[in-house]
């Protein structure tokens, strides 16, 4: 983080305080909502932390990419030489998906791969 930078948000975050910015915000003194109560309790800060910036359990981050892969696909000419690169990434990414899901531990949002990479993401 850059140096300084923490002690200036704080300074901020006090000044808006004082000034009464927070006051009467929706929802407040209400638990929060979560989207996804699957995840579990420990990971629910973090997880819509990483939801709100954009970060992806493994897996869904696969099927956002074979649907990229089919809408190049049908916006291509069929005797176009990309069709084949397109078919065969195509191809791989659904290979991919499946081996993670026959495996068992697959990508699924609570494996150990997708927890080192939120920590990783949080630290």
């Amino acid at each position: 983080m850059i140096p300084g930078f923490e002690k200036l948000v704080e300074e901020r975050i006090k000044k808006a305080q004082k000034e009464g910015a927070f006051k009467n915000l929706e929802g407040a003194k209400k638990p929060l909502k979560f989207d996804d109560e699957n995840v579990p309790e420990e990971f629910r800060l973090s997880n819509k932390i990483l939801k709100n910036a954009g970060f992806l359990p493994p897996e869904v981050e696969l099927k956002k990419q074979i649907t990229h892969v089919e809408q190049l696909m049908e916006n291509i000419e069929p005797d176009s030489p990309k069709k084949g690169k397109l078919q065969k990434k195509l191809n791989y990414l659904l290979t991919k998906l499946q081996s993670t899901r026959r495996n068992g531990s697959g990508f699924s949002m609570h494996s150990e791969l997708y927890r080192k990479q939120m920590l990783k993401k949080l630290s």
